[in-house]
């Protein structure tokens, strides 16, 4: 009987989420994952579960350490508004230069319409990046640094939702300078 390899979970679970990120949850075979984890299927299987549960956990690790490299770099800048500046250009240069882009918006076209395990995880990582953003926009109003005669809610909203738009715009034009003339124009309009 062969013996199954042990193996370190957290690093594992990283190896796997690249193999998501780049080619996404239907297109990852097992073969992908383990050849990547470097372990072999039943240690997989005895571990975490089959490809579905492996997935699941890959998104739950990627949304919660993602939001907590947010919060920290936001809580170095002292000025509100420049942290969800800060927020908005950092998403900018995800979509750029990070060959993966985004796996939360990626996850979301593929499986969240189907899966509602995903479905909630990628719900609860929206509403705490819009609670997170949020609050940093009621903060810029209190300080005079964006107009506080303005939706704080709405702003955030058309924040948010300006990310998928432009993650498309750029997987069908390759157009780095359309997206940052949108991030400009959207910095522009909120720092009034």
């Amino acid at each position: 009987m062969a013996r199954n390899i042990e193996f370190n979970e957290e690093k594992a679970i990283q190896k796997a989420m690249e193999v998501f990120w780049k080619k996404g949850f239907n297109g990852a075979s097992m073969r992908d994952l383990t050849d990547a984890m470097q372990i072999n299927s039943s240690s997989l299987y005895n571990s975490i579960g089959d490809k579905r549960e492996l997935f699941v956990r890959c998104i739950h690790n990627y949304t919660e350490s993602r939001m907590a490299e947010t919060k920290a770099h936001a809580s170095k800048i002292k000025s509100p508004l420049k942290a969800v500046i800060a927020f908005i250009n950092d998403s900018v240069n995800t979509i750029l230069y990070n060959s993966n882009s985004c796996l939360a918006i990626k996850t979301t076209f593929e499986l969240a319409a189907t899966d509602q395990d995903i479905q909630v995880i990628l719900k609860n990582d929206s509403d705490s990046t819009y609670a997170f953003l949020l609050d940093l926009v009621e903060k810029a109003m209190a300080m005079g640094e964006i107009n506080p005669e303005e939706d704080a809610g709405m702003i955030t909203e058309y924040i948010l939702n300006a990310f998928t738009g432009w993650y498309e715009s750029y997987i069908l034009h390759q157009n780095p300078a359309r997206i940052k003339n949108m991030a400009k124009y959207l910095i522009s309009h909120i720092s009034k």
